[in-house]
């Protein structure tokens, strides 16, 4: 398999403003093209036991699965789901504990998702922020369907609330509605981003839009940049982010594509220029032969009418 090690990635995570606790885990791996978010639910211990049962077990299952990209990827997330269910049963405090999460493998010139809940996957291409995954969740669902707008449903009370997630209950994997699986071509010159909702509930596509195209080859800059920006937004939960660049992408707000772009204006003046040049030239030619052309007419003239 092809994998996304051409592809630079980062991470960055924070309790945010409000919280006690870190209740988010995020999971990297270039060479291998892995890139997890996962966002625990259940309060406190339990949803960061969740959590960290999840980001721990989806790498390595995701090793150990045979089979297609799709196949594995609902393999290992079905696995960590069972696996934190299992766990639950054993300390009353983790009763009922859960994530939701968002996995990503590159691979084979295409991304792979997997997708529980309301964490989110955004690809970045042609200037452009688009929302791949689905939320799961009451207010998710009337914002896909058009029923609620993207601000409507950030201030909504119930925008927390899921209906899918990991280790609350056992799941096969064949449950059909359990894992959001999505898989979309892989573009160099693109990039991705998955986020825990601490970010997508403070900032709309449009500000993650501008702050991720002025990446400029260094992605933990843009990682550490949205998380920021939902600590000034408010911080009210805890916000993690992975950013994933293709090996061709920049921002284009960034500062090597405004000193591409100035470089590409220089160059089409120095081009006009040199144009205007050659047609003044050609004009100049044309003046004077045409002068040339009437003085020799007017000798001619003048010698067969002089007696």
């Amino acid at each position: 398999m092809k994998t996304a090690s051409a592809w630079r990635a980062a991470m960055a995570s924070d309790t945010g403003l409000q919280r006690p606790n870190n209740e988010d885990r995020v999971y990297i791996d270039e060479a291998r093209g892995v890139f997890v978010v996962v966002d625990g639910v259940g309060g406190q211990a339990a949803g960061e036991k969740a959590a960290e049962i999840a980001a721990e077990a989806i790498p390595r299952q995701l090793e150990l699965l045979t089979g297609t990209v799709e196949e594995r990827v609902r393999g290992a997330i079905t696995a960590a789901n069972n696996q934190i269910y299992e766990v639950a049963q054993t300390n009353a405090n983790w009763r009922g504990m859960a994530c939701v999460l968002t996995l990503a493998v590159a691979g084979d010139d295409k991304i792979t998702v997997g997708h529980v809940g309301d964490s989110r996957l955004y690809l970045v291409w042609n200037g452009t922020v688009k929302k791949l995954t689905s939320d799961h969740s009451p207010v998710g669902e009337r914002e896909d369907q058009g029923e609620l707008t993207e601000l409507e449903a950030m201030i909504h009370p119930r925008r927390n609330e899921v209906f899918r997630d990991v280790g609350s209950r056992p799941h096969s994997i064949e449950d059909e509605d359990f894992i959001q699986i999505k898989s979309f071509p892989f573009h160099p010159e693109a990039a991705i981003l998955l986020c825990s909702d601490g970010l997508s509930d403070v900032l709309t596509s449009s500000e993650i839009s501008a702050i991720v195209e002025q990446y400029d080859g260094e992605p933990s800059r843009i990682a550490q940049m949205l998380v920021d920006a939902a600590n000034e937004a408010g911080g009210k939960d805890n916000v993690s982010v992975v950013f994933v660049a293709g090996p061709e992408f920049l921002g284009s707000a960034s500062k090597t594509m405004s000193e591409a772009r100035s470089r590409h204006r220089i160059t089409r003046v120095r081009r006009i220029s040199r144009g205007w040049r050659t047609w003044l030239a050609r004009v100049a030619w044309l003046v004077a032969g045409m002068i040339l052309g009437a003085l020799a007419w007017a000798l001619v003239i003048e010698r067969r009418f002089t007696p």
